[in-house]
């Protein structure tokens, strides 16, 4: 029995459709675009404006700290000129429990939100932001758990010590159950009103005009629902699109013939060295003192090292499972190409951001050779190369996207693509995935990605380079944790100029540590 499971595409799919009665006809009737959402704060016009961008964070308190709430208190002092939050995924650790979002959230973001000075008393699927919460699910918040690991979860108490080195149980019952919890927690769940009420809600909240029709009015501190799971906003001439790539990002399919098995043996192999390792640091685990400060650091060493370990075999299985009839959600990737295309055609429009979880470029060490991560960016390169042949010169040399913000990866890092031979070259991509999780290192192989030549067999060359990263580093009682959120400006002008700056804080020998990078522009 898998320990966590994740539903298949086609379930998120289908699942999220209900929730938010997709394409009901009183939606239809009303000429509703139910991917668009209008943020009404008086603003929304200002060429020149801050937001704030998290990742990863779901984590409550770890070990007596509690990194979440010290990146949400970094976070307020940043919040008075800043227009709104982006958070690129995994919301609720480990399996996007209800249960868990009061500690995993409310409290942590408490100011965040409208009544937060009586945070107990805030239902999660009851929350109003004082300013926009804008998010994206990431796979954590679609895991689900098998009934009888909830039971013994919450029950067993000798299994949850015997169990502490591989996760901190913040599990719930059954997880997520399919993303239900997520949904309710920020979209607009239209599926709890009943039939009676629906044309009265419809007509309260989405009087806001599009050029695709009427949308959702984005009111903060009094209406804070977000349309789908995937949508798009303008805010200062910018286009903001937000995507679940936990629907596009399942593996490609092996190669035919004799090439496909060999990598199937090549997989299966390194699934049953995976299995060794994690049974190795298993043994050590138990016998480690989490009460003795030397071993505890040993133990979160192996926690850790599980964590990945548990990863790469996810992974593993998803590229062996992997079949040409495997669902990809074509719906919204079709979405984002003509929403692209029509962004381009529209003069008032200077930029273009996309933010998603899983990262199409990154040297974290557990996620830049993963199947999901090559597969979400052949996809999105796909994508970007059909919108380039349609708009022709109409970019005038210019990238199709100017900013990509995704999680997924614990880690802070800053990635430009080169010459790729694609329409997704010369982009700036951040990863944000470091503000409250379990942190990861860098790769060994270094901070340039590579990919197989196609005019030459058997070469490689570059095609993205990262330049920042910032994640765990060090060993034993001497290793750091530096957590992280940005601060994002944008300045006027057409193109758009970003200025980055990314705060830390940084977790050393029990102590925190608060300081800021040097800002950047691109």
């Amino acid at each position: 029995m898998e320990f966590v499971s994740d539903p298949p595409t086609s379930v998120k799919i289908a699942k999220m459709k209900q929730r938010v009665r997709w394409q009901h006809p009183l939606i239809v009737e009303r000429g509703i675009d139910q991917t668009r959402l209008l943020i009404d704060d008086g603003g929304a016009d200002d060429s020149e404006f801050s937001f704030l961008v998290i990742g990863d964070s779901g984590s409550g308190s770890h070990r007596g700290h509690h990194p979440q709430r010290k990146i949400a208190e970094m976070m307020l002092q940043q919040d008075e000129d800043s227009r709104f939050v982006i958070h690129t995924g995994d919301v609720i650790y480990l399996v996007g429990s209800k249960e868990y979002y009061f500690k995993n959230f409310i409290d942590p973001y408490r100011e965040f939100l409208v009544g937060g000075e009586q945070a107990k008393r805030i239902k999660f699927d009851r929350m109003v932001f004082n300013r926009p919460f804008l998010l994206v699910p990431g796979n954590h918040d679609y895991y689900d758990l098998p009934l009888l690991y909830g039971v013994l979860a919450q029950a067993a108490a000798p299994l949850r010590y015997l169990l502490r080195s591989r996760l901190d149980f913040d599990v719930g019952w059954q997880g997520s159950q399919q993303g239900k919890a997520y949904a309710q927690a920020f979209l607009d769940y239209l599926l709890s009103t009943d039939e009676a009420a629906l044309a009265q809600h419809l007509d309260a909240h989405y009087t806001a005009s599009s050029p695709s029709g009427r949308c959702l009015c984005y009111q903060p501190k009094q209406f804070t629902r977000l349309p789908n799971r995937y949508y798009q906003f303008r805010y200062g001439g910018i286009d903001f699109f937000a995507l679940d790539s936990n629907t596009f990002n399942s593996p490609l399919p092996l190669s035919q013939g004799e090439q496909g098995e060999a990598q199937r043996r090549q997989l299966e192999q390194r699934r049953l060295e995976v299995q060794q390792q994690q049974q190795q640091l298993l043994q050590t685990a138990r016998q480690l003192n989490p009460n003795n400060p030397d071993e505890a650091e040993q133990l979160d060493d192996c926690r850790t090292k599980l964590e990945q370990l548990e990863e790469v075999e996810k992974d593993i299985d998803k590229q062996l499972a992997a079949d040409p009839a495997t669902v990809v959600d074509t719906e919204q990737l079709e979405w984002l190409k003509q929403r692209l295309i029509e962004s381009w055609q529209t003069e008032t429009v200077r930029g273009r951001v996309l933010f998603f979880h899983h990262p199409p470029y990154v040297t974290e060490a557990t996620k830049w050779h993963q199947g999901q991560t090559l597969a979400v960016r052949l996809r999105l390169r796909d994508l970007l190369n059909q919108v380039a042949a349609t708009i022709g010169e109409t970019s005038q040399g210019r990238p199709l996207v100017d900013l990509v913000l995704n999680g997924h990866a614990h880690c802070l890092e800053y990635l430009q693509t080169g010459d790729t031979g694609y329409a997704d070259a010369n982009i700036h991509w951040i990863v944000c995935g470091g503000s409250g999780y379990s942190l990861r290192r860098q790769r060994q192989e270094g901070p340039e990605l590579f990919e197989p030549c196609p005019e030459q067999i058997g070469k490689q060359r570059s095609v993205a380079r990262s330049m920042l990263f910032v994640g765990r580093h060090g060993q034993g009682a001497y290793k750091r944790r530096p957590y992280s959120f940005l601060r994002i400006d944008v300045k006027d002008g057409i193109p758009p100029r970003f200025v980055i700056r990314p705060y830390i804080a940084e977790r050393y020998r029990h102590r925190w540590y608060e300081h800021s990078l040097a800002g950047f522009e691109i």
